[in-house]
């Protein structure tokens, strides 16, 4: 096995993950972990990606209909923990955890907590303890 080199050229470490520099205000996951998956995740996860998209909110490439400059991060992951109550959507840095999310919420997720940083109280689960001062 060869050695993994390291990049320490801050410039093109940039320029290999854009990500690095994005203007992201928000990081959305959203659980494609079996039990989610059973209760509808998939839709969710499109009804985030087609409203993102439309919104212009997307961060991601361009040539994939995303926004480079979108300040909002879409990501799949695996379990969070509370599968008998899924679809779960967790949302940071407010560390927010949605449960029993359809694709019909989605919206109101989207227009309520990520444009208008009101929480969906409705869906909110549980909000994870933050210290600002780290």
């Amino acid at each position: 096995m060869s050695e993994i080199k390291f990049i320490e050229d801050r410039e093109k470490l940039e320029k290999l993950a854009p990500v690095a520099t994005a203007p992201i205000k928000r990081h959305v996951f959203v659980c494609n972990g079996k039990s989610c998956s059973a209760v509808g995740s998939a839709a969710v996860k499109k009804a985030f990606e087609e409203q993102l998209e439309e919104k212009n909110l997307r961060y991601g490439k361009a040539s994939k209909g995303r926004n480079p400059e979108g300040t909002i991060l879409l990501t799949d992951c695996g379990s969070m923990g509370f599968c008998s109550i899924g679809a779960a959507v967790l949302v940071y840095p407010e560390g927010i955890w949605y449960a029993q999310v359809r694709a019909e919420d989605v919206p109101e997720i989207i227009e309520e907590h990520l444009e208008n940083g009101k929480i969906v109280e409705r869906l909110a689960l549980k909000e994870m303890p933050h210290d600002d001062s780290l």
